[in-house]
């Protein structure tokens, strides 16, 4: 810096020495383009340094996150109350608008009824498989009589002391009562089957039924839209009478969180050379004319949209860039000291990185004009 405000200003002395000092040559309109075009090179030298020491830009804005606030709700409800109002804080946690709960409220009252009954068909599972167990006990107790009554019958009527036909009914009986065995056992499997089915010891109808209470009393819940965190909605559109829900395309307001604010600067890729995380930053906003605030480098976005080449089956095509087409640049994020709260969401302005500390004489010549810049703003644009 200090050379080159020498060489600068000894080539300025050289000058008036030779062609106003000493006379050794005259003064003409070559002369004055020849030493003109030899001082403005040497002044090259100043921008220099002051674009790679002490970046500048003046494409800087504030952001800060914010939440698509979305009815999660299965059908378009009806917003019945509002108890938020445009640009006034709330907290985490604080209601904000209040959808017809009625709905929901019936759907739950519906599945706890269906689920105090599935409890109790469960129970009746249960009667069925003893009443499944006895009759295929009496069944089998009945063959066992069956083959006594018909060996008692043949036995009878081979001595000649009893009819055939009885030795032949008591026959038919018995395979009567073998069907009815093979019946019953089919029965009591069909009602353990029913019984038995189990998820994590739960009778699967019930569970299933848990699940859709579990669904309805989630939406129930979600009538009521919270504050995800501190902040503050702008631009409140929301009115009772409205609906909204499945049927609505977005959401119906944003909200702007309170953390998590910071400002970004664009600037072109060769400008970041020297800058490192944890650089000090003077920030001159426009919403705060002669104002100048401090910070530092947060992060570096080295990255860009113009090198991302997206899956597809079709070869890259590469085209040369029109003569007129910018530079593509990268971001930087800054971290703003002081109140957050007095830099709102959208707020643009300058900024100068000073990548060798606030002190020096490049500091010093950008700490000038970021301190113009903020200065002008109280005129630009309309001076009048």
């Amino acid at each position: 810096m200090i050379l080159a405000l020498a060489l600068c200003l000894g080539y300025i002395l050289f000058i008036w020495l030779v062609f106003f000092r000493l006379k050794w040559l005259k003064f003409n309109a070559v002369w004055a383009i020849v030493s003109l075009w030899i001082l403005l090179h040497l002044m090259l030298i100043l921008v220099i340094g002051l674009r790679f020491m002490t970046p500048y830009s003046k494409q800087a804005r504030i952001v800060q996150p914010t939440i698509q606030l979305t009815p999660r709700l299965p059908q378009p409800s009806l917003v019945t109350d509002v108890y938020v109002s445009s640009d006034v804080p709330v907290k985490e946690g604080q209601p904000l608008f209040q959808f017809d709960r009625r709905p929901y409220e019936y759907q739950v009252q519906q599945l706890q009824a269906k689920l105090a009954q599935t409890t109790q068909d469960v129970r009746i599972l249960e009667a069925d498989v003893e009443v499944a167990e006895e009759k295929l006990a009496k069944v089998k107790s009945e063959i066992v009589f069956a083959k006594y009554q018909r060996d008692l019958a043949t036995s009878l009527a081979s001595q000649g002391a009893g009819p055939e036909e009885e030795a032949q009914r008591w026959e038919a009986r018995l395979k009567v009562n073998e069907a009815a065995v093979k019946e019953c056992t089919a029965e009591l499997e069909r009602a353990k089957l029913r019984h038995e089915s189990q998820i994590d010891g739960v009778n699967t109808r019930v569970a299933q039924v848990k699940a859709e209470l579990a669904l309805a009393q989630y939406y129930l819940d979600n009538t009521m839209i919270v504050a995800p965190e501190d902040g503050r909605i702008v631009n409140l559109q929301v009115r009772p009478g409205m609906v909204a829900g499945d049927y609505r395309v977005g959401a119906i307001a944003s909200f702007i969180c309170d953390e998590g604010r910071y400002l970004l600067a664009n600037f072109n890729q060769e400008q970041l050379k020297y800058v490192t995380i944890g650089q000090p930053v003077e920030v001159a906003l426009d919403l705060y004319p002669g104002q100048i605030f401090s910070g530092k480098v947060g992060a570096i976005w080295k990255a860009s949209r113009t090198g991302q080449l997206l899956p597809s089956g079709r070869l890259p095509e590469f085209k040369p860039a029109l003569p007129d087409t910018p530079q593509g640049q990268f971001a930087v994020e800054i971290l703003l000291d002081g109140d957050q709260s007095r830099f709102p969401i959208g707020a643009e302005g300058a900024v100068g990185i000073y990548t060798q500390g606030m002190q020096g004489k490049w500091a010093a010549l950008r700490r000038i004009n970021i301190r113009i810049y903020t200065w002008l703003n109280w005129i630009y644009p309309d001076p009048f």
